[in-house]
């Protein structure tokens, strides 16, 4: 009992350190758990303490963490909000509420079912549909234990909630295992199935360096139809796989800041930058390849690319 109480004891100390620390920052990042929100995470921290003279923490989070956060003022910033994935929160706290601002500059992304360009040509395997043939479905069997794995994202993300829907709509969930685990640990996967000649499959998604390393295959869908697409969120509905369909591709996805209104008038400067910045699908794909491939540190990295893009900073500082 002491030891659990002293566990206890710890465990709520290290919270209250984390809110008086934040607290005291005057713009709280949240980072959720994905390379290119990191990069641009601690890019933006650079820019507001270089320039702005302001005191800039980092926090980790998932989505909704970062936007109950943001809805109280206790998190200020989220650098990269994937719609639709993550439609329900905006609509909540920046429709709804009224109390998180999107920035408009959006920069387009893609999500789908990737496969390296062997496995294609060798297994013939070309269309989303394909992966709900038992057979084919087996040669993604990577454990040994007579079915085959399927990458459908990492816990947390707003997309493998859809990607649960898509499997279902599409039937493959009957013959395949739909597997959840870190990115880094997903496409460590890949990579080494692509060193042996083996075979994967799984979620991709653009802006990402997984597309400058490898030669990937897109499998084909039908275009989106937003009339075979209704999800329900877990939270809505304890039924919402059995009640939801997402059969079709996905549509474009736009990648958004956003920040609490609170900013607004508590740090109007920070505020009108967050308004302001646009990062392109390229760079937010240099942002990945660098922290993930080149092993780049994070701070290190947001110094330099500060430096190296000072004009375009300057402008998002003087809009």
């Amino acid at each position: 009992m002491r030891t659990s109480a002293k566990l206890i004891s710890t465990c709520v100390a290290a919270l209250m350190a984390s809110a008086l620390s934040a607290q005291a920052a005057d713009v709280v990042i949240g980072v959720p758990n994905w390379p290119s929100v990191n990069a641009e995470a601690h890019i933006l921290k650079v820019i507001m303490e270089d320039n702005l003279g302001l005191e800039v923490e980092l926090q980790n989070g998932t989505n909704p963490v970062i936007f109950e956060a943001m809805d109280k003022g206790s998190m200020h910033v989220h650098p990269e909000v994937w719609l639709p994935n993550q439609q329900n929160l905006h609509d909540k706290f920046v429709k709804t509420n009224d109390t998180v601002r999107m920035n408009p500059n959006g920069a387009e992304a893609f999500q789908g079912m990737c496969v390296a360009k062997h496995t294609a040509d060798a297994l013939g395997i070309s269309s989303i549909t394909d992966l709900s043939d038992p057979d084919m479905a087996a040669n993604f069997d990577s454990n040994g234990d007579g079915k085959g794995e399927i990458f459908i994202g990492a816990p947390g993300w707003a997309s493998t909630i859809v990607e649960k829907i898509r499997a279902k709509s599409y039937g493959y969930d009957e013959v395949l295992e739909l597997t959840e685990m870190d990115e880094s640990v997903a496409y460590g996967n890949l990579d080494s199935a692509i060193s042996a000649n083996k075979h994967w499959v799984g979620f991709c998604y653009t802006p990402h360096h997984l597309f400058n390393l490898h030669e990937l295959v897109v499998l084909d869908e039908p275009a989106h139809n937003p009339d075979t697409w209704e999800v329900i969120q877990p939270t809505d509905d304890p039924d919402w796989l059995a009640k939801s369909k997402a059969g079709s591709a996905w549509s474009s996805a736009y990648l958004h800041i956003h920040y609490s209104a609170a900013l607004e008038k508590a740090q109007p400067q920070a505020a009108a930058l967050l308004a302001n910045m646009a990062f392109t699908t390229e760079q937010i794909s240099g942002m990945s390849y660098a922290l993930v491939v080149e092993d780049a540190d994070p701070l290190e990295y947001a110094n330099q690319w500060v430096i190296d893009n000072a004009d375009l900073v300057a402008e998002w500082l003087t809009k």
